[in-house]
């Protein structure tokens, strides 16, 4: 299949690698000089010289609005994958125009959340408890943190985006969220301005408590969900690929791509039982929004 990567950061390069290591011609596009063979400057003729059948906009978050749209102009009617979250700000105007349009939360495809997922479908939960945190400066040692996108409000950067993933799939396991309240934005000493601590309570169609915590200050890289149910607490542990339950723990061995190359597999096959659908990606998107009202306003926002 003929896939093109809308932008080369570091998510880009990994979207255009493993497309390349599944055997699909891949192409690029870039306004920077980069070293890709198949490299173009703009969308527009990417699209005309390249006709692609497989799109992934991978710019910034901030950016993907305005990339789509030039999508639609150039008459690119194929399938399109939109990293994670679709966009910075707003849940409207779902992209329209494409044979598919999915959204890049490729943690669905973790099998140690997938085995979780398959647990708690058949118990009642009481509440649930989630878990992320790392520590920025870390995500990529060789370059400034700080002028990251990550780091950038401006540029749809900050924990409530960049671990949106959580927001995601909280909602795909538990059901819609029916209200929720917040607490967040620049706590620590990072010397960035979006926000480094998010902290949600939040009522889902199927659990009556649901909190997340998600930061960027955390030293000891930490991913992990707890669910109390009624036969009882299930554990999840994203950074060692475990699941507990009171049988016994079971460890998923996955390498960090191997979820990218699920996605794409999936994207390719029209299999889509897993991959996140855009209506429930801009659900996601109205939760960013509630939670940041909440935060600001110190209030409770139902759906």
């Amino acid at each position: 299949m003929k896939a093109l990567v809308i932008g080369y950061g570091s998510i880009g390069m990994r979207h255009a690698h493993v497309l390349g290591a599944l055997g699909h011609d891949v192409a690029v596009v870039s306004r920077r000089d980069i070293d890709h063979a198949n490299h173009y400057q703009t969308i527009e003729f990417a699209v005309q010289a390249f006709a692609p059948e497989y799109i992934v906009v991978a710019s910034r978050t901030v950016e993907h609005r305005r990339d789509i749209a030039e999508l639609s102009r150039t008459g690119f009617c194929g399938k399109l994958l939109i990293e994670k979250p679709v966009y910075d700000t707003g849940s409207d105007n779902p992209p329209e125009g494409f044979d598919t349009v999915k959204v890049a939360f490729n943690l669905r495809f973790h099998p140690a959340l997938l085995r979780f997922r398959e647990i708690v479908a058949v118990r009642a939960v009481s509440a649930v408890t989630v878990y992320a945190g790392s520590y920025l400066p870390d995500w990529r040692p060789s370059s400034d943190f700080r002028k990251g996108y990550s780091a950038i409000r401006a540029e749809g950067g900050g924990v409530l985006r960049d671990l949106s993933h959580e927001l995601d799939y909280v909602l795909w396991l538990f059901g819609p969220w029916r209200r929720v309240t917040a607490i967040g934005g620049t706590f620590g000493n990072l010397g960035i301005d979006s926000d480094d601590v998010f902290s949600v309570i939040m009522e889902t169609e199927k659990v009556p408590s649901v909190t997340l915590n998600m930061n960027y200050l955390d030293s000891k890289v930490r991913r992990d969900v707890t669910a109390l149910t009624d036969k009882g607490s299930v554990r999840l542990d994203l950074a060692a690929g475990t699941v507990e339950t009171d049988d016994g723990v079971e460890t998923f061995a996955t390498e960090r791509n191997d979820t990218y190359r699920a996605q794409h597999e999936a994207m390719a096959s029209g299999n889509d039982a897993i991959i996140c659908g855009i209506s429930e990606g801009l659900q996601v998107m109205r939760l960013i929004d509630a939670c940041e009202h909440a935060a600001g306003t110190g209030s409770w926002v139902v759906a």
